[in-house]
């Protein structure tokens, strides 16, 4: 009797597989579900799907492109959810444009790689703020839910919150405008997110609240296109601005008519929030 051989894996899982294990990711091919599941380094290959887990799939051509390498990534977290079923945690790594397969994949890799280390940007910009000794508030993670009314109901000089606060979806740091009133500098992703992983970090935003949250114009700062955008610098450059905010006060003189009457929206023109100039 003739041993059983296994059919070769694809081409296209090959150069998945060959991604992450350049990027030092555990992985291998399912020939059943036509999928790549990588895993933590700790968990052997046959228990990776009693772990959380990353499934990779993928296609290696646009339908409108055909016969062109134009290939599509995606990796998502899954964790068991009671044989046979899973649940889905979330996505590491999506593609935004198709590029050729040994792009994507290398892209993906990082992604995955990132994610399984516990990357995330949120730390790179929280390490950046801290060279500047702005860090975490007490009660961080509670109190930036309710920042904004926390802001509006503050008027006697001091400082609703005092360190940078953390929520889901975005950093706060309380702002001073004078006169015992705090707006703040909020910061996230494009996206509105700031735990995604580094690798496809695409730029940091950064808007001014006055003290009713309401957003006040444009961002005050803003990175990238829409590409990939180096994480680290990003938020370098975005900490040094966030200090140069906060250690150039906001003057609360406002020519616009609304502001001097109580109740009333000011004029979003109004050189109310104008960032003063820096001294030569």
């Amino acid at each position: 009797m003739s041993a059983t051989i296994a059919p070769p894996t694809p081409p296209s899982a090959t150069t998945l597989l060959a991604a992450l294990s350049a990027a030092d990711v555990r992985a291998f091919y399912d020939e059943g579900e036509d999928v790549v599941f990588a895993h933590h380094d700790t968990v052997k290959e046959d228990q990776a799907l009693n772990h959380v887990h990353v499934m990779l799939v993928w296609n290696t051509q646009a339908p409108d492109h055909p016969g062109v390498d134009r290939a599509y990534v995606s990796a998502t977290i899954w964790e068991p959810n009671g044989a046979p079923d899973f649940h889905q945690l979330g996505t590491v790594y999506t593609t935004t444009v198709r590029r050729p397969l040994a792009e994507e994949a290398d892209l993906a890799a990082r992604a995955v790689a990132d994610w399984l280390a516990h990357r995330r940007a949120e730390g790179i910009i929280l390490n950046a703020l801290a060279e500047y000794g702005l860090l975490p508030a007490r009660g961080a993670l509670l109190d930036a839910e309710h920042f904004d009314l926390v802001c509006a109901l503050t008027g006697d000089g001091v400082p609703p919150l005092t360190g940078v606060l953390i929520s889901p979806d975005r950093i706060d740091i309380p702002m001073p405008f004078g006169h015992g009133y705090w707006g703040r500098l909020s910061i996230a992703d494009r996206a509105c997110s700031t735990r995604h992983v580094p690798s496809i970090h695409t730029g940091w935003t950064m808007f001014l609240h006055d003290e009713r949250g309401e957003p006040v114009g444009d961002p005050v700062y803003i990175s990238g296109d829409g590409g990939l955008v180096d994480c680290a610098e990003d938020s370098a450059a975005l900490a040094a601005a966030v200090a140069d905010w906060l250690t150039s006060p906001v003057s609360r003189h406002c020519d616009c008519y609304g502001n001097e009457r109580p109740g009333r929206p000011h004029d979003r023109e109004c050189n109310r929030y104008r960032r003063p100039e820096r001294a030569a």
